[in-house]
């Protein structure tokens, strides 16, 4: 796993409540608003997410594919992602193993490089109706 267990309970408890208000409106952040798999209530999870052609977003799991919050947006089969201020609808999650980190922009990719971050979530935007 990218990032330790322990600092991802840290950021769990403290670090999300200050980042979440500020990662919907910056530029690659955003917040995955899903339910609990068993409990159905609902969360909110700051993100990196990288918008990618076709209506495809990208989302860094800096903390590896064993996360409650990955696993409730593959449970429901999607999530509504805020980011820039806007509500988006996604849908149709798959996990990714990318070692090159090729969806994510140059800064991006050095960045999580770093972090040694490997791992993807890629989703797709809900069709219109």
């Amino acid at each position: 796993m990218p990032i330790p267990d322990r600092m991802r309970q840290v950021n769990k408890v403290a670090l999300n409540k200050v980042t979440g208000p500020l990662a919907q409106w910056l530029p690659g952040l955003g917040v995955v608003v899903h339910r609990g798999r068993k409990t159905g209530r609902p969360y909110r999870t700051p993100v990196n997410v990288f918008p990618r052609p076709a209506g495809r977003y990208v989302l860094a799991l800096t903390y590896g594919s064993d996360t409650d919050w990955v696993k409730n947006v593959m449970a429901a089969g999607g999530c509504e992602l805020v980011t820039r201020g806007k509500h988006i609808e996604l849908t149709a999650p798959r996990l990714v193993h990318d070692e090159d980190r090729s969806e994510t922009p140059v800064v991006g990719r050095t960045l999580l490089g770093l972090l040694h971050v490997y791992d993807f979530l890629e989703l797709r935007t809900v069709p219109d109706a």
